[in-house]
């Protein structure tokens, strides 16, 4: 290899891994004083932590606009971010990435469920893989340690309209799409045992 085009390498490499640290860090200050719906109240952290994760190590994912999108994905819904903000910070692709993933919070909850359904049919299809890794964690979590007071039928319900979604983004990423059916599949089957 040419010693020019290794230096290249590197260097994307090194911006790579300074987008992902800059967006991990950018998204724990403002995530710092939320903590999860589960009964430990973990840190929010782990939440995009876990979806960027998946979608690198089970969804193959090397696109570092993608990953870092996924570490902000909550930050305008659940902060006070912006996505001007994040355009300043990281450019626009990844601002447009968190806008395409973002619930406009002032629409009351069923809107915006329904809205997520409808949005996920003409997503790009990176955003339709932030919403599979995404819909993954939150079913992942809602069975090794659910939301505090969440009975069996909001689970099931959380299921049910997480499936709409997910039917509207499969096709892109096709360890994504086994792992959804794995997920799932293991969710009916344990929220059954709970009936």
């Amino acid at each position: 290899m040419e010693p020019h085009l290794a230096l290249n390498i590197m260097n994307t490499s090194v911006n790579e891994s300074s987008l992902l640290l800059q967006a991990a860090a950018f998204a724990a200050e403002k995530h710092r004083h939320q903590r999860r719906k589960d009964a430990a109240a973990s840190p929010y952290i782990n939440h995009p932590l876990a979806v960027a994760w998946l979608l690198s190590s089970e969804g193959g994912v090397r696109d570092s606009d993608l990953l870092a999108a996924a570490l902000l994905h909550d930050t305008v819904e659940d902060t006070d971010a912006t996505l001007v903000e994040l355009e300043q910070s990281f450019g626009p692709a990844i601002s447009a990435l968190v806008a395409e993933v973002t619930d406009d919070k002032s629409l009351p909850k069923h809107r915006r469920k329904a809205l997520q359904i409808e949005h996920a049919a003409h997503a790009s299809a990176s955003a339709k893989q932030l919403k599979i890794a995404d819909k993954i964690a939150n079913i992942r979590d809602i069975l090794a340690d659910p939301p505090a007071g969440w009975p069996l039928e909001r689970k099931l319900e959380y299921l049910d309209w997480a499936e709409q979604v997910a039917r509207c983004c499969r096709g892109i990423n096709r360890a994504l799409d086994a792992r959804w059916d794995a997920t799932i599949a293991e969710a009916r089957r344990a929220l059954k045992t709970e009936d």
